[in-house]
């Protein structure tokens, strides 16, 4: 990191944290609770099953709701969430850390971040449904990530030539629309695939 990205708390991605972080735990926490729900009573009517398109217990059910050694994707999703709320206080207490920390912190959201497209693929084109709160974390996510990597990139974390991190330092300005414009691309697919529109 420059040394003038290193002497400057970034307030903005410290918020970006804790409120994607709270946002994506939260969502996380309540899919615990239907998926415990689920396994009291199987026919349990659960409050995110508005239709038959947009509900959560066929996801819950499903394999793809269980992917990493048959765990529930929302138990990684509590502690998953909860370190970028973790990180965020932290910067806005002046913490500060070092480069290996903020590409590990890189590596994690990028991860993440596959894990959301992998799972709204899944969703929208094998499952044919949309979990209310599935979609709460993919909304969680997209800001997450793209936050992280467009600060790293500017900041230096992730070393560029200089005309290019001039270039990120500019990106960086226009993080919001470029998350609008990812929840836009997954509106749309949802639309062709599914027509989302005449469900409502």
């Amino acid at each position: 990191m420059t040394p003038s990205a290193a002497s400057q708390r970034p307030w903005g991605l410290a918020v970006t944290l804790i409120v994607t972080g709270l946002i994506g735990w939260l969502s996380s926490f309540a899919l615990v609770l239907d998926k415990i729900a689920v396994l009291s009573d199987p026919d349990a009517d659960l409050d995110c099953n508005l239709s038959i398109l947009v509900q959560c217990g066929k996801n819950l059910a499903s394999w793809q709701g269980a992917v990493f050694f048959g765990v529930s994707n929302p138990i990684w999703g509590l502690g998953a969430f909860a370190v970028p709320i973790v990180i965020g206080v932290a910067i806005l207490a002046g913490a500060r850390f070092a480069n290996w920390f903020w590409w590990g912190l890189a590596v994690g959201v990028t991860l993440g971040m596959a894990w959301v497209i992998w799972f709204q693929y899944q969703s929208i084109f094998q499952l044919g449904t949309l979990c209310p709160w599935c979609m709460t974390m993919w909304a969680a996510m997209i800001p997450l990530f793209w936050t992280v990597i467009l600060w790293e990139l500017k900041s230096g974390v992730i070393p560029l030539p200089s005309r290019a991190r001039r270039a990120a330092t500019e990106v960086y300005a226009w993080t919001w629309v470029i998350v609008v414009l990812s929840y836009l691309v997954v509106a749309l697919v949802a639309q062709l695939r599914l027509d989302v529109l005449s469900y409502l």
